[in-house]
């Protein structure tokens, strides 16, 4: 545990080094898995239920006190207590001495047989007399030192199903901390998919705007020479400026890509190496998908947990064996003669519940219609999860048929575009046709980037769904 905070520290400590430069995807991922905020949290969870398990097997080796009191009373039960439990108690406490005087008198009048009957009232009333001692004693001080031991021998299993149940929610614990784990990787991979599309992007809207602004000087020297309008030089500037603020949307957008990336490091990043615009598509088996996947994971260790639910509730109907010990020792100072004053109890018990009107045997019933509900939920997650990842699949297969047509849509529009821009300047064609044929080529782009970011999503989503296997 000591090593695991340290740890925690030492990554807080790097949160605060130079933002990163060309950062590659490899490097991002090693260190979202140690410096994710959200992932350190689903740590620490993880750490508490591991320690979860350590004191459920605590309660097998039984309980151990030690207990010191100290004590001041005048009060005549606890003062005679006291002295009792001390091993000091004399006759005197009883108030013998008032006692024996009298009675010493009674039996010398017994002796010389003249027993008159108000001697024998005296005799009646020495049985009234109240002992000042006794009733009224001098305040004492008690300190009782005392080590106890209860050991369980036998609890009908509830023990080690607690342990077992406790194991398994450190299980649970594991499978949402690599929950946690798999959501950040897909956030970290879906935000260098994303800034590699914009940077393409932007790269193809540059090339645009510098293309634009070309046509846009053809423009100038043909108008000089009379050959075009100043329409067409207005139309071909109002162009270029919404080529412009796409440009500038595309920059903002990237901008906020690497702030959500160095939030997800919790390290500031500046660029990053490009990756592939298109997500590699691995066609993973539905099956071993749905085996693999943290939900049905966790569906199948509340299925175990559940089983052992119906073990505890079992253990209702067997008996309970414990032992305990006791050594104690106590005086009216802190340790005075403590071998003298010693004492010790040990013994053993026994519990068997016979009857508690049928309590215990419906609790069994209803642990186990849970037991057979959580099976059902477990087959119901592995059939859905194989279900997801068929449909996932079918929409990436179908977003490659889109993304082949649209790359050939894209190629046509931008070779129409440059035919359309020859013809124009041959006065062919006017310089609203160059320009619709210039937006029909963006939009074609647009939808490619769209279209690219949406299977990107979809594969990193499958990569999701199976994040469990072979770990």
């Amino acid at each position: 545990m000591k090593r695991f905070t340290a740890l925690m520290v030492i990554a807080a400590v790097f949160a605060y080094a130079k933002p990163y430069e060309h950062l590659t995807l490899k490097e991002a991922l090693r260190i979202v898995k140690s410096d994710n905020l959200e992932i350190n949290i689903a740590k620490f969870d993880e750490e508490v239920s591991k320690l979860g398990v350590k004191v459920a097997k605590g309660y097998n080796f039984g309980k151990l006190d030690v207990s010191v009191m100290g004590m001041r009373s005048n009060d005549a039960g606890n003062v005679f207590g006291f002295k009792l439990q001390s091993r000091e108690a004399s006759f005197a406490d009883f108030g013998f001495d008032e006692f024996l005087a009298p009675m010493g008198g009674a039996l010398m009048m017994a002796n010389t047989n003249s027993l008159t009957p108000e001697a024998l009232k005296g005799m009646n009333s020495i049985l009234k007399i109240e002992p000042k001692k006794l009733n009224y004693p001098d305040a004492r001080n008690h300190f009782l030192t005392k080590i106890s031991y209860m050991l369980p021998i036998y609890t009908g299993g509830k023990l080690t199903s607690y342990k077992k149940i406790a194991q398994k929610m450190a299980d649970m614990s594991k499978f949402d901390k690599e929950k946690v784990v798999s959501e950040k990787i897909f956030q970290v991979k879906k935000t260098f998919y994303d800034i590699s599309l914009l940077d393409d992007f932007e790269k193809n809207l540059s090339k645009i705007k510098k293309d634009i602004e070309r046509l846009k000087n053809t423009i100038k020297e043909m108008k000089k020479e009379g050959y075009a309008k100043k329409t067409d030089l207005l139309e071909v500037e109002a162009k270029l400026a919404n080529v412009i603020r796409m440009l500038n949307q595309t920059k903002a957008y990237k901008e906020l890509s690497y702030k959500f990336l160095s939030f997800l490091l919790n390290h500031d990043v500046n660029s990053i190496t490009p990756i592939a615009l298109e997500a590699k598509f691995s066609d993973m088996d539905s099956a071993k998908i749905a085996k693999s996947n943290l939900d049905v994971k966790k569906a199948k260790t509340g299925y175990e947990i559940q089983s052992t639910m119906v073990n505890v509730a079992k253990a209702s109907f067997k008996p309970e064996i414990g032992v305990f010990g006791q050594y104690s020792s106590s005086d009216d100072k802190p340790f005075n003669d403590f071998r003298d004053h010693d004492a010790y109890t040990f013994g053993f018990a026994f519990k068997y519940n016979l009857y508690n009107g049928g309590i215990d045997k419906a609790k069994l019933e209803q642990e186990k219609l849970k037991k057979l509900k959580v099976e059902n939920q477990v087959m119901l997650a592995k059939k859905g999860i194989a279900l997801k990842a068929d449909k996932i699949k079918t929409e990436i297969k179908n977003f490659d048929f889109q993304i082949e047509s649209l790359k050939k849509e894209v190629e046509l529009a931008k070779e129409i575009y440059k035919v359309y821009k020859e013809r124009y300047k041959e006065g062919l064609a006017s310089i609203n046709d160059v320009l619709i044929k210039e937006a029909q080529h963006i939009q074609k782009l647009l939808k490619l980037q769209k279209i690219r970011n949406k299977r990107n999503a979809k594969v990193l989503e499958l990569e999701k769904l199976a994040y469990g296997e072979d770990k």
